[in-house]
């Protein structure tokens, strides 16, 4: 069996694997669900990857799993602890020296998602819907539930950080995005992903957030990684 540890994406709540964490339990599996210092702005990258590995302690059989942002945080852990996979699943793809704020501009991350919001009928010029882009494929109850719990902001204090690492880390690594991402939309995905890791990305239905909307086929599929790997 392995240990998962899933590290979540802005904000750093850790309740984002609340139903991913137990269906990998009962699979057998230890999980670390890593909550990190997201609303702290004395805290950044560094910071979350100290966090991250102190949640590890002395756990091997490692498969970290990255939501979004933990794309930057992800494979610097994997220089400070021996990783059997990472796996990057709708997440930020950095490149050397390149910090979360430079990545937005670098990667066309803005025009591509008003280019998807146009082809669903949404107009350039109607503000940023939180619900539209992030929850539109999330169960109404999951939802509703989600949002009676306090927000957990995003400091900026990494995004002006840049990526410490000089080339990618020498650990296998998959990258699962979603289809119906609205965020950082498919097409958008492919290009960046190909671009930087040299892969082609993995696919699957759904939105930016899986481990809400779609649990159970986010656990199936980093089952069948770990086995395949």
């Amino acid at each position: 069996m392995a240990t998962y540890v899933l590290i979540p994406g802005a904000g750093g709540d850790a309740g984002y694997w609340r139903y991913v964490e137990p269906l990998l339990r009962e699979r057998g599996h230890d999980v670390v669900a890593v909550d990190l210092p997201g609303s702290d702005d004395s805290a950044g990258l560094a910071e979350y990857v100290d966090v991250t590995v102190d949640a590890i302690g002395d756990r091997t059989d490692l498969i970290l799993v990255a939501q979004s942002m933990a794309g930057f945080t992800a494979p610097i852990v994997c220089t400070r602890v021996k990783v059997d996979l990472l796996v990057m699943v709708a997440a930020m793809t950095p490149k050397p020296g390149e910090s979360p704020g430079d990545w937005w501009v670098n990667t066309g991350s803005a025009e591509a998602r008003q280019q998807s919001d146009e082809a669903l009928g949404r107009s350039a010029d109607e503000p940023f819907d939180f619900m539209f882009t992030f929850f539109h494929d999330v169960d109404p109850k999951v939802t509703e539930e989600l949002f009676t719990e306090p927000e957990r902001p995003q400091s900026d204090g990494p995004f002006g950080q840049p990526w410490p690492l000089d080339a990618w880390p020498d650990v296998p690594t998959r990258f699962l995005l979603c289809q119906d991402d609205r965020f950082f939309p498919a097409e958008f995905q492919r290009r960046v992903v190909k671009e930087r890791l040299g892969i082609t990305p993995d696919e699957m239905p759904g939105g930016h957030l899986p481990a809400f909307a779609r649990p159970l086929d986010l656990v199936e599929r980093l089952e069948a990684y770990r086995l395949s790997a």
